[in-house]
């Protein structure tokens, strides 16, 4: 009886206070995909929310692609003859100029070579007497048409001949220490990139069909940068764009360019266009086969758009907090809306494709920690 004189009052009590039964009842009804918040934890959470309205969209092109050579400042350097590798006269990181000595190559084809060569001046020699004995001989009544036509046509042969093994010879006038051997020499100035051959080695001659790359000469104080660039772009960036450059061997620096051409084919299986941004490489840090990412600025477009910092990616879903109304507590009503918007063009907005309407107030700011409440 005494237990039961105490509850009394308190059930009193709470039959006397139904409002806050109704506003304990009230915070546990929003929706799932809704926040209500007082105004002090709006303050807390330091909450921006601003109108959709039009915005400046795009002034940036992403695109990705790689570091390559000035390809008018790098020769890939092959031997013309079959032989042997006897010496090494350049190395990776050495400077050198027009006609240095790279390689140095035992060959039998220079020999042969030469020895063509004095064959086609002998030849040509015999020819030659034998056209000028007929033209003689028919002068004179005493020889006949036809054999001064056959020394004429031999006589033409020997010099064509002459002339072939002229050329060869001049291409292997590098020869040096004796007629077997072939000097190979840098074919532009530069700083030797690669080295792909040792001494002793066997190497296939270029024109053989086998020759593979021996040494590469280039320059890095210009590069460029070849990157993809989509079909959707392709009417925004023109020649002279300005573009720049990031590298992950250099997180913090960015490298400044010029985009000096843009292809007029697309690649049939990705739909994308080549762009080729030349860029000052003065201190030498960005490599050839570098990957990198490049921002091309174009002109800006004015569009209903979201800034990046309102949009979450939630799993496979893009999301935003819309601002939409009071509950009947007083509280703020904050619902997270899928949208769709345009990723690829670059800028601090991007353009809303739909899920939200002009005048829609949205968190700009603050949307993460939103996130994290519901």
């Amino acid at each position: 009886m005494k237990r039961l004189l105490l509850l009394l009052p308190c059930l009193a009590g709470l039959a006397a206070c139904p409002g806050r039964n109704e506003q304990r009842r009230s915070q546990a009804e929003p929706p799932l995909t809704e926040l209500w918040l007082w105004q002090d934890q709006i303050r807390a959470a330091k909450l921006i929310v601003e109108p959709l309205a039009p915005q400046p969209v795009g002034g940036l092109v992403l695109t990705s692609g790689r570091v390559t050579f000035d390809d008018l400042k790098v020769a890939h350097v092959m031997s013309p003859v079959t032989g042997r590798v006897v010496r090494i006269d350049a190395q990776p990181g050495q400077r050198v100029k027009k006609g240095d000595t790279l390689a140095v190559i035992e060959s039998p084809d220079v020999g042969s070579v030469f020895s063509d060569l004095q064959k086609a001046h002998a030849e040509l020699t015999s020819t030659e007497k034998d056209f000028r004995r007929q033209k003689e001989l028919f002068d004179v009544h005493a020889g006949s048409q036809r054999d001064l036509e056959a020394a004429q046509g031999n006589y033409a042969k020997s010099r064509a001949e002459l002339q072939r093994a002229m050329r060869k010879a001049q291409l292997l006038s590098g020869g040096r220490g004796g007629s077997q051997s072939y000097t190979l020499r840098a074919p532009i100035p530069g700083e030797v990139v690669a080295r792909n051959v040792n001494p002793g080695a066997e190497v296939q001659g270029q024109y053989s069909g086998g020759g593979v790359e021996l040494f590469t000469v280039g320059e890095l104080d210009t590069v460029w940068v070849m990157a993809d660039l989509f079909e959707m772009d392709l009417g925004r960036v023109k020649q002279g764009t300005e573009c720049v450059v990031k590298v992950v061997a250099y997180p913090k620096r960015a490298f400044k360019g010029i985009a000096d051409w843009v292809s007029d084919t697309l690649d049939a299986t990705t739909r994308t266009a080549k762009v080729r941004c030349k860029l000052d490489n003065p201190d030498r840090d960005l490599k050839p086969e570098m990957y990198a990412t490049a921002a091309l600025a174009v002109d800006r477009q004015r569009a209903l758009a979201l800034p990046r910092s309102a949009v979450l990616h939630l799993g496979d879903q893009t999301m935003a907090f819309v601002e939409i109304g009071t509950s009947p507590d007083g509280r703020v009503r904050y619902e997270r809306r899928p949208v769709s918007v345009s990723e690829e063009m670059g800028g601090e907005y991007l353009p809303v494709i739909r899920g939200i309407s002009a005048g829609e107030r949205v968190v700009t700011v603050g949307a993460v920690i939103l996130s994290g409440m519901l």
